[in-house]
């Protein structure tokens, strides 16, 4: 029966190889899983061992014994050849610039859509000010001025200064209040508020 099995072989008779794979194919496995310690690894050498073997077919003596050492050698140098290849994607891979991490910019977009909500809601307030109101406002909490050093820009008393700014916190209080009614909490204007209220401590 191997005789006559290698002789169809030789030929390239494609039922003598389903019957070659059917016998075989098992050890084939077996022998590329010792070698490469992993499933895929092995199904893959399996697949390459038989390619490998209609493609040497004419080399197949007529006469012998079994084919499965034939084709366990050539299961072996499958497994070499595809160690060889993966050490070297490996190492290509390994040369390869790394990729810079994506920057994930959906929390900074939120905190701009947030910060310009929060402008336009102070805007607002501010646009509802006296103009007194505002100048003060701009010199003492935008720019740092203390109170007599904005008195002397504005040439007007430091009483005037502190008694605007105070009218002006108050107002930029009530005019932002709305804003709790509109999904923001009133946690979120006072915070908005605050920085107001500290820049002449």
């Amino acid at each position: 029966m191997d005789t006559n099995l290698r002789r169809r072989v030789r030929t390239g008779d494609h039922d003598a190889f389903g019957e070659l794979f059917d016998a075989y194919a098992r050890s084939v496995y077996n022998h590329a899983f010792r070698l490469t310690g992993d499933r895929s690894a092995a199904e893959d050498v399996v697949s390459l061992t038989f390619l490998d073997a209609w493609r040497l077919r004419g080399r197949v003596d007529e006469e012998g014994g079994s084919l499965r050492p034939w084709l366990l050698g050539i299961a072996t140098n499958v497994s070499r050849n595809t160690r060889r290849a993966a050490r070297r994607h490996a190492a290509a891979m390994a040369r390869l610039p790394r990729d810079e991490a994506v920057h994930d910019f959906a929390d900074e977009i939120a905190g701009r859509l947030d910060d310009a909500a929060q402008l336009a809601l102070v805007r607002t307030a501010l646009a509802r000010l006296r103009r007194a109101e505002r100048e003060v406002l701009a010199l003492c909490v935008w720019s740092g001025l203390g109170y007599a050093a904005a008195a002397e820009a504005l040439g007007v008393p430091v009483g005037t200064v502190r008694s605007r700014l105070s009218r002006a916190r108050a107002k930029l209080a009530k005019h932002m209040e709305p804003s709790a009614g509109r999904g923001q909490s009133r946690g979120d204007r006072t915070t908005a508020v605050r920085p107001l209220r500290e820049g002449n401590r």
